[in-house]
């Protein structure tokens, strides 16, 4: 991450709660190394044990995304990056009208085929992925469904993960 990125995003991050004076010890890595760290193993599609040894230890890495992603902020941070390109846009913050499409995709042999289905328009045995961007291409929600799952079925979900 550039420095001019980092300062775009620090103030976008969640505070800890020991800076908040809420109590709990320090974190022992900077965000910044941790977000490096994910960008590095997203972008290059590397499993967590195979972190170069640059980063931070893969598992505080992975601890690090997991306690993020099960308290939603992965999700808040998402959303606060997505409002401030909107406002940089000379948007609204929150979008008022958006777009769904679906895909239908084949999985890996490791997919189990509990969650695979049918998709008869594309002859694909496997997953279906259903997106909701709004009128910027920014994404606003995803699902994967088992490719038998009806657009219609998908989209009521997705609304109601839109709405909330």
């Amino acid at each position: 991450m550039t420095d001019a990125e980092w300062e775009a995003v620090r103030p976008l991050l969640p505070v800890p709660a020991w800076l908040r004076g809420r109590g709990g010890q320090p974190e022992a890595y900077c965000h910044r190394a941790m977000l490096d760290a994910i960008r590095y193993l997203v972008d290059n599609g590397i499993k967590w044990r195979a972190m170069p040894v640059d980063f931070p230890p893969w598992d505080r890495v992975y601890a690090f995304f997991r306690r993020w992603r099960d308290h939603s902020l992965v999700k808040e941070f998402h959303d606060r990056l997505r409002d401030r390109v909107r406002q940089k846009a000379g948007r609204d913050a929150q979008p008022t009208a958006g777009v769904i499409d679906s895909q239908s995709v084949k999985a890996d042999a490791v997919v189990g085929s509990d969650s695979r289905g049918f998709d008869g328009g594309k002859l694909i045995n496997d997953r279906k992925r259903h997106v909701v961007v709004d009128t910027l291409g920014l994404l606003l929600a995803v699902m994967v469904t088992a490719a038998d799952t009806g657009d219609r079925t998908a989209a009521h979900v997705l609304l109601e993960q839109v709405a909330d």
